[in-house]
């Protein structure tokens, strides 16, 4: 065993035991990697918040797919997200999607560089936000090797086609802009999601989708 430092996106966390969590997470160099964690003074429970990114020093063994980590610290503090609870839903939701559309010990390249650059710009978005699970979502498959156009997505957006194009073809400030209803959003959420189950083979159920609609009707 050695010690080694990580840099890891936090997805979600488990309760381990009375004294400890496992952080599920989005490892630089690892790609989807559990680290175990002491829960104490040096650290916080806020350390364990979805999107979070974190420097720790972990112990590498390679008998276990699970590794011990301490020593954390939060690399960036997000307060743009942490301060408005509709960016904080959104970040449930999307640390959800990660931890469900990317499988244990796997890691697109690029893909941490990529989630990094995602949550710093949700993070410093001050309005018009409301579309940007979709933005991510669609990049997301892009990240993960699908790169869609309007035509894979056809068979899963049904109704939700015309704005599914468009949000593939317009750009990014534009994009945000786009006059969608709450229920539109989720109809076009879970059309990309579909999608994604059906190139990653996994099951895609995200709960927090439903929050996020209420969030933003």
């Amino acid at each position: 065993m050695m010690k080694e430092k990580v840099e890891f996106i936090v997805l979600s966390h488990t309760r381990y035991g009375e004294n400890s969590v496992v952080l599920h997470t989005l490892c630089k160099g690892y790609g989807r990697k559990g680290f175990l964690v002491k829960v104490g003074q040096k650290t916080r429970p806020a350390y364990f918040q979805p999107l979070n990114i974190i420097e720790a020093v972990a112990t590498v063994n390679p008998r276990s797919d699970l590794w011990w980590a301490g020593a954390l610290t939060a690399r960036t503090p997000l307060n743009g997200i942490r301060g408005d609870i509709r960016k904080n839903t959104m970040s449930l939701f999307m640390g959800e999607v990660l931890f469900k559309a990317i499988k244990e010990g796997a890691g697109e390249e690029g893909l941490f560089d990529w989630c990094e650059r995602s949550i710093l710009t949700l993070d410093a978005l001050e309005t018009d936000f409301s579309n940007y699970h979709l933005w991510f979502l669609l990049e997301l498959s892009s990240a993960l090797g699908f790169s869609p156009t309007a035509t894979d997505l056809a068979p899963f957006a049904g109704e939700r086609l015309r704005e599914v194009s468009l949000l593939l073809s317009t750009p990014f400030d534009e994009a945000m802009l786009l006059p969608l209803s709450g229920a539109s959003r989720s109809e076009i959420a879970t059309a990309v999601l579909r999608y994604l189950e059906h190139h990653t083979e996994s099951a895609i159920n995200v709960r927090s989708l439903n929050v996020l609609r209420d969030v933003f009707a």
